[in-house]
């Protein structure tokens, strides 16, 4: 029998958080309910869940200080849910390292759409293999494995949540290629992600704080078209 993924329903409202697990669980998700901020950060070593569904608008710790936190230890894919719907608010929970987030009231089958597609982007296997077709590019003190998700700059393993490593593979494995947002949204973002182009831009901003320039390459801005991965021969 196949191991259920693990959902964490963080929400005050019990009546939304039920019906959202109602929905989940008809997909065949494992899900448990919390309804505060505390509560959550207590619940989650011990549930270890696959995804957070997180409500912005908690009692004591609200769900950006949440999200926070659970960053600083930890990149399990976080979708943010709240009824505010400002360009602000949904670029603040992507600074803070959310996958997703989506407004409320939301269509369940739009929820759940997110939620896999969140969980396919993050799917990694348990034991990964190395073999001669693995996915792996290299630079001067960088290399990117796609195989088995990891990064490491300077000799060091960088942690980064895998749609971080996606976006950074992309770009290094097609050298000084331009991509527009819109097309970097489209490669990355594979479902069709209600947003803006600028969590493009939050996520190349959180690359360039983990990852310098360096001599030989360098994450570039290409005013008024996008980005690339450029390289000094």
């Amino acid at each position: 029998m196949a191991i259920k993924q693990k959902i964490l329903i963080v929400d005050d409202d019990n009546n939304i958080a039920e019906l959202i697990s109602l929905y989940l669980m008809k997909e065949c998700f494992e899900t448990e309910i919390v309804n505060d901020g505390e509560s959550a950060l207590a619940k989650i070593p011990i549930f270890n869940p696959n995804l957070i569904l997180l409500d912005i608008m908690l009692p004591g710790i609200d769900g950006y200080q949440v999200c926070r936190e659970v960053r600083a230890k930890s990149s399990i894919p976080i979708i943010m849910l709240s009824a505010k719907g400002e360009v602000f608010d949904k670029v603040l929970g992507l600074e803070l390292g959310a996958d997703d987030y989506i407004e409320k009231p939301f269509e369940s089958k739009e929820m759940v759409a997110r939620v896999k597609a969140v969980l396919r982007r993050y799917r990694v296997e348990e034991t990964p293999k190395v073999t001669d077709g693995e996915e792996c590019v290299s630079y001067p003190d960088l290399i990117i494995n796609k195989t088995n998700y990891s990064v490491t700059y300077y000799g060091k393993n960088i942690e980064m949540p895998p749609k971080e490593l996606e976006l950074l593979y992309h770009l290094a494995s097609n050298p000084n290629r331009v991509y527009t947002r819109e097309q970097l949204l489209d490669s990355i973002w594979s479902y069709d992600y209600i947003g803006d182009t600028r969590t493009v831009d939050v996520h190349i901003k959180r690359l360039r704080e983990k990852i310098s320039d360096h001599e030989k390459w360098r994450i570039s801005t290409i005013w008024g078209k996008g980005y690339k991965f450029e390289t000094n021969n």
